[in-house]
């Protein structure tokens, strides 16, 4: 089994700082709305809890400007 890393810092009320072994984002939004996610590779995310086992996630991804 592979080890991974994956640590979250609650920066300020409602924003947290998450860093993994590659890359690190920015969540925003609380537990009962959504939540906006940028990360450091480009990807966005949007997603929110539904009632029930339900849940909405979309994501958009940018691609990398290097040359």
């Amino acid at each position: 089994m592979p080890l991974t890393f994956r640590k979250s810092f609650r920066i300020l009320p409602g924003v947290r700082l998450n860093i993994n072994k590659r890359s690190w984002s920015i969540t925003t939004g609380g537990d009962h709305g959504p939540r906006h996610t940028r990360s450091s590779t480009g990807r966005r995310t949007t997603s929110m809890d539904l009632p029930g086992p339900f849940g909405w996630r979309r994501t958009r991804s940018t691609r990398s400007r290097r040359g």
